[in-house]
C-alpha cells in the first residue's frame, strides 16, 4: 500500500504557470505507471496526462498538449505535472494515480493509488 499526496496547486491567472509534485511513501513508484486526472467542478473525473515506468514515453488528453508536460524522478520517488500556459477550462481538482496497468491509461478504474487531490483554480 503506497500513498501519494499532490503539493502545488493554488490560483493562478490565465496565462501564468503551475508546477503539481506527487509524492510517494512505501512501496517505490518506479513499479507503476502514473498519471495525472482532474476532475472540474460538475463534471467527471479525465485523464490528463501519463507517463511510463521508466519515464521515457508520455501521453497526453489533447486538450493540453503543448501545454502541459508529465516527468519523473524514480530516484526521488516522486512525479510532476509542469502546467504552462493554463485557462480557465483547466480550474479542477488535479489527482495523481499509480497503476500496474499499461492498458486503458485514460480509464480511472484502472488507477489503485491516488492522492488527496490539489486545487488548481485558473482565473481570466
Amino acid at each position: 500500500q503506497v500513498q501519494l499526496v499532490e503539493t502545488g496547486g493554488g490560483l493562478v491567472q490565465a496565462g501564468g504557470s503551475l508546477r503539481l509534485s506527487c509524492a510517494a511513501s512505501g512501496r517505490t513508484l518506479s513499479t507503476y505507471i502514473m498519471a495525472w486526472f482532474r476532475h472540474p467542478p460538475g463534471k467527471e473525473r479525465e485523464f490528463v496526462a501519463h507517463i511510463n515506468r521508466s519515464g521515457t514515453r508520455t501521453v497526453y488528453t489533447d486538450a493540453v498538449k503543448g501545454r502541459f508536460t508529465i516527468s519523473r524522478d524514480n530516484a526521488k520517488n516522486t512525479v510532476c505535472l509542469q502546467m504552462n500556459s493554463l485557462k480557465p477550462e483547466d480550474t479542477a481538482v488535479y489527482y495523481c494515480a499509480a497503476s500496474t496497468l499499461g492498458v486503458g491509461i485514460r480509464n480511472p478504474n484502472g488507477y489503485t493509488l491516488w492522492g488527496q487531490g490539489t486545487q488548481v483554480t485558473v482565473s481570466s
